[in-house]
């Protein structure tokens, strides 16, 4: 009678134990298997993937030179006008 017991017992945690736990593992096992084909395959060569996981080289960046722009002429112009004009004012006085 208690082998009956034990008998039922383990089919009873085949069924809600095993079994469940088998099948998540094959899904993840799945699901991770297909990740490592789509990365080795595809997605290592697509720029935004590389850039994400830090694949691709950063590049090196040249440094801005000081007066590059409309605004930085404009404002060097305005500061020797200012400079002539207190040069001028101080040798009049």
């Amino acid at each position: 009678m208690a082998g009956g017991g034990l008998a039922a017992a383990w089919e009873l945690a085949v069924v809600f134990l095993v079994r469940p736990l088998l099948a998540v593992f094959f899904v993840f096992t799945l699901i991770l298997l297909s990740w490592y084909v789509a990365w080795r395959t595809v997605l290592v060569h697509v720029p935004l993937v590389q850039e994400i996981a830090g694949l691709r080289p950063k590049k090196a960046t040249k440094p801005k030179p000081a007066n590059r722009g409309r605004f930085s002429k404009f404002y060097q112009s305005q500061a020797e006008a200012a400079a002539q004009r207190n040069s001028k004012s101080e040798g009049s006085s």
